[in-house]
């Protein structure tokens, strides 16, 4: 997966005119950190990696997945990095993962292994250091653990340093739902551009926190969400799914695929389907260049992080598809994430509705930003994203004095 990102930076170098100096400073990560967490007799390999602290401290989920590795969370640090540049926050990019099955796990280990998490990594996060939050299969009961576990470690308060906590522990509500918000606000903005109305038909592939309430908020604001899907399959219907029956059979069947009335698909078939935009928030490396000439979509959301792979990126840009990249689709979520980490270090209190407009008033000019560059030079919205967000790290570097 990192090798797609080297090749990236690579392309974006050609267009921007990088120096090898600075391509190689972005493909460097500045900390890399690797435990064996040992609970109950079995142990499980996990990471914290950060990619860069030029603008400030590292800021990045962490995932617990059976297929966590090395390259993974490389990987999705340096997309941190060029998330948080991009919608101008003060952060770096960080990340973390333990190798562990977070979904079918019992929640005495889950609560063992983050607190093994907590103690072997205390040592390099912090507030001002490298703040982690949820990501997948982790939420904010995990967090609590690891907050908890942090602070008897180092012997005072830190509340700054998880974000995605529960709200009686410093978190905010607006968390819950902020990556969905954003995307649909980037959405929102991209049909301003493409006149894309209420009459557009959008599939969502991945039904759990993101994929849900993008496909509420959009089904509530009268598009026609006519297929999702989740790790066991999809469904779809032609005129539109009741998002909330569908949700409420997922909870009470485990599986988006127990809904009546509609038809099933697989995974693949929801990504081949024949509308007007696809929301991908799923897992990493779903579009590749096996199923890119069958995309029908005229549009993609990239909800979930690397969800297309380079070589998938060139056949799509090829056939006219427009693609809102991940740095940029789902930055709601960091942006809420540092609503409340500057909120745990004033010990202040912000009002929701100031913070709610202050997500979208963020999202809108980074969407304008990256726009204005595509359309400025001719390119992608993801090359121009990209653009955007290195050199805003490298203008920190230089300054720094790293990079000349």
């Amino acid at each position: 997966m990192f090798e797609d990102n080297i090749k990236r930076l690579e392309e974006v170098q050609k267009i921007a005119g990088f120096s090898d100096a600075e391509i190689e400073l972005m493909k460097s990560h500045t900390q890399i950190t690797e435990k064996e967490l040992e609970v109950d007799g079995v142990t499980y390999p996990a990471w914290r990696i950060v990619h860069n602290r030029a603008l400030g401290p590292g800021k990045g989920g962490i995932r617990f997945h059976p297929d966590a590795s090395i390259d993974e969370v490389k990987s999705l640090s340096f997309w941190m990095s060029l998330k948080n540049s991009l919608v101008g926050l003060p952060m770096g990019g960080g990340k973390g993962a333990v190798k562990i099955d977070g979904k079918n796990s019992s929640p005495e280990l889950l609560e063992k292994v983050s607190r093994a998490y907590a103690r072997e990594f205390a040592s390099v996060i912090g507030e001002k250091k490298d703040i982690p939050a949820p990501d997948m299969y982790t939420n904010g009961q995990i967090m609590a653990w690891m907050l908890d576990e942090y602070e008897k470690v180092v012997g005072h308060c830190a509340p700054g340093v998880i974000t995605g906590k529960p709200i009686e522990l410093g978190g905010i509500k607006l968390r819950a739902d902020s990556t969905s918000k954003g995307g649909v606000i980037v959405f929102g903005e991209l049909s301003k551009f493409y006149d894309l109305d209420k009459s557009a038909t959008v599939a969502v592939q991945g039904f759990g926190n993101a994929g849900y309430h993008v496909a509420r908020m959009l089904s509530a604001d009268g598009y026609k969400v006519v297929a999702v899907s989740d790790s066991q399959g999809g469904i779809y219907k032609e005129d539109g799914l009741d998002i909330e029956a569908v949700a409420q059979t997922k909870e009470a069947m485990g599986s988006v695929t127990s809904s009546v009335e509609c038809d099933r698909v697989t995974n693949g078939e929801l990504l081949e389907l024949d509308v007007d935009v696809m929301f991908l928030a799923a897992m990493e490396n779903q579009i590749t260049d096996k199923n890119a000439d069958q995309i029908k979509a005229k549009h993609i959301i990239e909800l979930a992080n690397g969800p297309i792979t380079l070589d998938a990126d060139k056949i799509l840009n090829d056939k006219g598809v427009v693609i809102v990249p991940d740095i940029l689709a789902n930055a709601g979520g960091v942006l809420v994430s540092y609503f409340e980490w500057c909120q745990n270090l004033s010990g202040g209190l912000f009002d929701e509705r100031y913070l709610a407009n202050k997500l979208e008033d963020m999202m809108t000019d980074s969407f304008s930003r990256v726009y204005n560059v595509a359309n400025e030079k001719k390119i992608s919205l993801r090359q121009a994203a990209y653009v955007v967000a290195m050199k805003r790290i490298l203008v920190a570097e230089k300054l720094r004095g790293n990079i000349k």
